[in-house]
């Protein structure tokens, strides 16, 4: 038992107390955040910000890394998409595009980008996985017109589903008018090799290319070209250059007329294209019609398949559509074979990258 003196000399010095063994080396513990505590703590950080951040009116902006949500892009109109990517020049470039057709959409954009006109572009998404992605690495320039057609069938030519995605191109392309735009259609499996627009000229109201192979001389007419077997002509409907007049108008309401008409069955498997001819033969007496030269813009089945016409026009060439194939992979091949397929080492060229 210790004396009272001892006590005392004890109180006044606390660090001579008795120390258990248990401490003995000892440091203080700090938490990691790689160790099981650490991961806990930060998980349950995570759930409370999840939980309370939005009763905050914190913007999801500080969590996501994103500046923007990609859910606004669910109401951005046709009309506000318009304006925003002809704002210079009152002309909107426009393609309609489905999931599985990206690749061609970037490929696309990179050649138009080489013409510097790619600010002009706009797409329409016929699903919301294009919406999103197209307006995540371009904002804007990508809109959504509901409702969506179902993105697994749309991409697959004669189905009706193709029909669905389609039909709704004149339906898009009046909007455009209706707002004071010019439009320049054209479908993704296209290269711009030149400038098109400087081929855009006088006032005509709409200005399209021939889908025949034959060869036409090189002072062709640029009047609607003679019906053939069918009773029409054999225009293609996947570039097609507009102006806001009253007879372009007048073209797509008879175009959504012809489609109503004849809609997709079985048996006929139709798309918009023998529409797209109908309505140009059937108003041809009213609007002023415009055939652009075939050595700027050659259809696919005289452009892959006449080497010796490729060789003979070659520097005239302003837009190559890949058209009289079908398939995804056989169109790439045939990009590739004729060095057209720029995504592999120019994606860098585009505001879309590589998709």
């Amino acid at each position: 038992m210790p004396t009272l003196h001892q006590r005392q000399q004890q109180q006044s010095n606390p660090t001579k107390f008795p120390i258990s063994p248990r401490f003995y080396g000892v440091q203080p513990r700090s938490i990691s955040l790689v160790s099981s505590t650490g991961l806990l703590i930060l998980l349950f950080l995570m759930i409370l910000f999840g939980i309370l951040f939005p009763w905050l009116g914190l913007p999801k902006s500080l969590f996501s890394g994103n500046n923007s949500s990609l859910s606004k892009w669910k109401d951005y109109t046709l009309a506000q998409a318009v304006a925003f990517v002809g704002k210079n020049g009152g002309t909107v470039i426009v393609c309609a595009v489905s999931k599985p057709y990206l690749p061609f959409l970037s490929n696309w954009v990179i050649s138009i980008s080489r013409q510097k006109h790619q600010d002009k572009v706009l797409v329409i998404a016929e699903d919301y996985a294009t919406l999103y992605e197209v307006n995540r690495r371009w904002p804007g320039h990508a809109v959504l017109v509901p409702p969506a057609p179902d993105s697994q069938t749309a991409h697959k030519f004669g189905s009706q589903g193709f029909f669905n995605f389609t039909s709704r191109r004149p339906q898009h392309l009046l909007q455009i008018l209706e707002l004071g735009f010019n439009a320049l259609y054209n479908d993704v499996d296209m290269v711009w090799m030149a400038d098109p627009f400087p081929y855009f000229k006088g006032n005509h109201d709409v200005y399209f290319t021939d889908d025949m192979a034959a060869v036409k001389p090189p002072n062709h007419s640029h009047d609607l070209p003679a019906p053939g077997k069918k009773g029409r002509t054999y225009i293609c409907s996947c570039m097609i250059f507009l102006r806001p007049t009253p007879g372009a108008k007048l073209v797509m309401k008879k175009w959504i007329e012809e489609l109503q008409v004849q809609p997709w069955s079985t048996k006929t498997k139709t798309n918009d294209q023998p529409a797209f001819n109908w309505a140009l033969n059937k108003t041809a007496g009213q609007v002023d019609l415009y055939l652009l030269p075939q050595t700027g813009f050659p259809s696919g089945g005289l452009y892959f398949k006449n080497q010796t016409w490729v060789d003979e026009t070659k520097g005239k060439h302003v837009i190559i559509h890949n058209n009289y194939i079908t398939g995804f992979d056989k169109k790439i091949k045939r990009f590739r074979d004729f060095g057209l397929w720029l995504v592999d080492d120019h994606a860098h060229e585009s505001p879309l990258g590589g998709l």
